[in-house]
């Protein structure tokens, strides 16, 4: 009868397959849920009896957004023009790397698609704004 010798192995070696088998099922896990949680719009949005926001030195950028859907911003040789898309965030990228504490709202008119909207404060979120605010006017108070 042959005799075989079991060799133990020594206590500095470390069995990695269990970490790497863990390590695989987190990157999976993180590659199912990232995605989910990035696809919505980060936006600060006023309350109805909210205040004014302070006024500051640094003129804020305004994306005007008219019911047909046009693209208007706020600075530029000629602010009363429509805007291509890709035209509006190259303008307000460049402001904003001139100048990172500018802040930036969406004026959108009452009557437009609320997916037209969403639409410019992705493109602005593209664009390297870290919040867009909505701008609102404030409610008509009722004769009493």
């Amino acid at each position: 009868m042959a005799r075989h010798r079991i060799r133990k192995k020594p206590m500095s070696q470390i069995n990695v397959v269990p970490y790497i088998d863990v390590s695989l099922v987190l990157l999976l896990i993180f590659m199912i849920t990232t995605p989910l949680l990035t696809q919505g719009v980060k936006v600060d949005l006023p309350r109805a009896t909210a205040k004014p926001l302070p006024t500051s030195q640094i003129k804020p950028l305004v994306v005007s957004v008219k019911r047909d859907g046009t693209l208007y911003l706020n600075v530029g040789e000629h602010p009363s023009q429509p805007l291509e898309e890709q035209v509006l965030m190259a303008r307000v990228a460049a402001v904003l790397r001139n100048r990172p504490a500018t802040k930036v709202v969406v004026k959108g008119d009452k009557d437009v698609p609320y997916g037209r909207v969403v639409r410019a404060m992705t493109l602005l979120q593209a664009a390297g704004a870290p919040t867009v605010g909505l701008m609102t006017r404030q409610p008509e108070r009722s004769a009493k």
